[in-house]
């Protein structure tokens, strides 16, 4: 943190204005040797890579596991580029420096429509680019989120194992008296035509010392794992429930504890009678939270075990009160949301064309209004984490997205110099943007704090996990279209409002940069201002709001829920028009051909336009996000009323694909995971108080409700794009869109929930 507020000294406060930017050193991503962790029998040749005793390869691993396959994808890149079987790839966590930082989420924020790039980025667009991916360089933030990691890993991994490479060939070349092009590798091992060889091992320390001439990445046609299938290492200690989560952590002594929140949001504690609690079996002490890093205050007990710690904490007698903001209510502010959108002015995100004269000039006018709810996260593992503070250090084991801010959070808690914090990542159960924050770990230390240097394991309820989560923010948005005499849609104006989150986020976690960087979100307005569509007139604008919710990253952020609206009302448009929708979409692609092609893939995959069974109708959706390219056919049914999904055919270019495996994974993940948020998922907040509290009321798609998904991936040669996140947002629009065709109703509001209010 003091070398970030030093960069952040010779920042303007509005934004991009850089003073002194020459005294600033360039920063190569490969890094030193100095940089990995020191283990016997080892050689690090830079900040990534270290070569064992017998040729095995350690990789510095930045980003999480959560599911998503990432350990996999990096190793993969690192295997290629060394020419090394993928199982000779071991992990070892990064450590705390800025080349592990991520440049690529940091470069993705910008607001910068999709198809301005195509065909060559204008100089705005690489401008602001380098300069945006300049200062994360700087900062080095270690994030795993925005569907990130293999993009961003793309271009520094694949130098850092190819410049280990060229290194070990050097070394092999000088003790051989030979020239480097004459030595060979395959599978990890160097040899001559002269019969001299050996293996990677036996040259690191020689290696060590130099800096190759030479450093050239593998051409495409000879790779051998990047694109084709690849099994997961921890697939297995997955399935045999030996895999290290956070709640799987165990220390010596370990104590337990259990927190309970003031059921409000922004609640405090009013008074607190700790005694009956205290004197129950196993029980150890009671701990004070004020409120930390955005969480609602409240208390933990601390017990011989989970069990006995939960049961304490529901026991204590305790009065709690209101914050001072007053009391929170969904239906309220939906009606304000849906007032700024029709009164304020806002950012405009994107316009072209002359939205004005083009509305005067139509033959009709087409408005709609749609709306999505706030949703938890409800992660399959609850918010946990471990501690011990001890002599003046802090030991922290997290499930965390953000190492380098756990640890800033872990320090600012026990007031201790980060260099005195030693933070291990776990594996994730489950991630989806909730473990970007950092509120559970600060609460961890200040209980290990009380606990006498003894680790502490402190694990939420699923009610209060559901109950003081931050939410992804409740958005309205107004559509209009304007149709002329020949029944062709002109233009397309989109106002929407709702909470913008970055700046939220920035201003917990990292209060430093919460200032010169609070411009307008891209995340309240994408998946509206970046249309493919080839409407002669947009204008695309948000107002953003803050109603005093606790808001966050929620897996594909905003465009989980403005792919709905964008998408819907692009459903409505091609109705009115009485076109197919998928020749509709397709009118209005000539100018977007990758976005076509995968329009086309999926409508051909999922045999749109045959014959389906009695009661049964198909919706299609198309969406970018993250840099890929998502269309989704879903095939639905009503059972007693309620919508049932059969099939999903998914259809996506995300660029070059490091494991088609992983691809389609993450796009079955990603269809069940939005499916139900799509059918089911609501948070009401009434008096202050979220009402959902547990999977009763909060429901997601069981085994039986899952539909058959179905993934084609368009070949491409680009760098790789996200995959984790891209299948959320194009399920709800499709799953929407195919009841219109089964019902004649248009369902304008989320979750989907057919009645008499739904639009004829």
């Amino acid at each position: 943190m003091k070398r970030r507020t030093w960069i952040l000294s010779a920042l303007g406060t509005t934004g991009a204005l850089v003073v002194g930017w020459g005294v600033m050193p360039a920063r190569s991503r490969l890094g030193s040797a100095t940089q990995m962790l020191p283990t016997e029998g080892d050689v690090a040749l830079n900040g990534w890579i270290k070569v064992g005793a017998r040729g095995d390869i350690t990789l510095a691993m930045p980003r999480s596991e959560m599911g998503q396959g990432v350990h996999n994808a990096l190793s993969v890149l690192v295997a290629e580029e060394l020419d090394v079987a993928l199982d000779s790839v071991r992990l070892e966590q990064a450590g705390p420096n800025a080349i592990y930082g991520n440049v690529a989420m940091f470069v993705a924020s910008l607001p910068f429509h999709p198809l301005e790039s195509e065909g060559g980025k204008p100089f705005k667009v690489r401008a602001s680019e380098w300069m945006v991916g300049k200062i994360a360089r700087e900062l080095g933030i270690n994030a795993t989120g925005g569907s990130s990691s293999v993009a961003d890993a793309w271009e520094p991994l694949r130098q850092a194992a190819a410049t280990a490479r060229a290194s070990l060939l050097e070394a092999a070349a000088g003790q051989w008296k030979v020239p480097v092009t004459e030595i060979a590798v395959k599978g990890g091992r160097l040899s001559h035509p002269s019969g001299r060889a050996g293996h990677y091992g036996e040259f690191a320390r020689l290696a060590a010392g130099l800096t190759p001439a030479h450093v050239v990445l593998k051409d495409r046609k000879d790779w051998t794992l990047i694109g084709k299938a690849t099994l997961r290492a921890d697939i297995p200690a997955k399935t045999r429930g030996a895999a290290g989560f956070g709640l799987d952590v165990r220390q010596p002594g370990m104590l337990y504890a259990s927190v309970r929140m003031a059921p409000a949001l922004g609640g405090t504690v009013h008074s607190i009678d700790p005694q009956s609690a205290l004197a129950m079996p196993g029980v150890h002490k009671l701990v004070r939270l004020d409120a930390m890093a955005g969480s609602t205050a409240g208390f933990a007990v601390v017990g011989k075990t989970t069990w006995h710690a939960r049961q304490a904490a529901q026991s204590v007698h305790v009065e709690w009160a209101h914050g001072a903001g007053g009391a929170l209510d969904t239906g309220r502010i939906a009606a304000e949301l849906f007032n700024r959108a029709k009164t304020d002015s806002g950012t405009t995100f994107y316009s072209r064309g002359n939205i004005a004269e083009a509305e005067k000039s139509a033959s009709r006018l087409v408005e709609a209004t749609y709306q999505a709810p706030y949703l938890a996260h409800a992660t399959m593992e609850p918010m946990n984490c471990t501690a011990q503070v001890r002599a003046g250090k802090v030991e922290v084991w997290a499930p965390t997205q953000v190492p380098g801010m756990a640890r800033a959070a872990a320090a600012k808690a026990a007031g201790v110099d980060e260099d005195d914090v030693t933070l291990h990542v776990t594996l994730l159960g489950g991630g989806f943007g909730r473990r970007l924050e950092v509120d559970f770990v600060s609460q961890a230390v200040r209980v290990a704090m009380e606990c006498d240097g003894k680790p502490v394991q402190l694990v939420w309820s699923r009610e209060e996990d559901m109950t003081h989560d931050f939410y992804r923010p409740m958005h309205v948005a107004l559509m209009t279209a304007a149709v002329d005499a020949h029944g062709t849609v002109q233009s397309l104006r989109i106002k929407s409002a709702g909470d913008a989150i970055t700046p939220r986020w920035m201003a917990r976690g990292l209060p430093a940069l919460a200032g010169p960087f609070d411009a307008p979100d891209k995340t309240t307005a994408e998946g509206l201002f970046d249309l493919p569509y080839g409407f002669a007139h947009q204008h695309m604008e948000h107002v953003a709001t803050r109603m005093g919710v606790p808001v966050g990253f929620w897996r594909s952020v905003g465009h989980s829920h403005n792919a709905f609206f964008s998408e819907s009302f692009v459903d409505e448009l091609a109705a009115l028009v009485r076109q197919d929708p998928v020749a509709f979409r397709a009118t209005l692609l000539a100018d977007a051909p990758r976005y076509l092609a995968v329009l086309k893939l999926a409508a051909e995959k999922s045999g749109w336009g045959r014959k389906l069974p009695a009661g049964h109708a198909h919706g299609v959706a198309l969406h970018e996000s993250f840099g890929s390219i998502v269309a989704e056919v879903a095939e639905v049914s009503l059972r007693d009323g309620q919508p049932l999904v059969h099939s999903v055919v998914c259809a996506i270019d995300c660029g070059t694909v490091v494991n088609p495996n992983t691809v389609a994974q993450q796009m079955e993940s990603a269809v069940v995971f939005g499916l139900s948020a799509a059918l089911f998922g609501q948070i009401e907040i009434r008096g202050s108080e979220v009402q959902q509290n547990n999977f009763t009321s909060y429901p997601v798609v069981m085994l039986a409700q899952a539909p058959q998904v179905q993934t084609w991936i368009v070949p491409s040669t680009r760098a790789p794009a996200g995959v984790g996140e891209p299948g959320v947002p194009p399920i709800a629009p499709a799953v929407g869109n195919a009841l219109f065709a089964l019902t004649g109703k248009r369902l304008r509001a989320l979750p989907l929930v057919l009645n008499e209010t739904a639009a004829a």
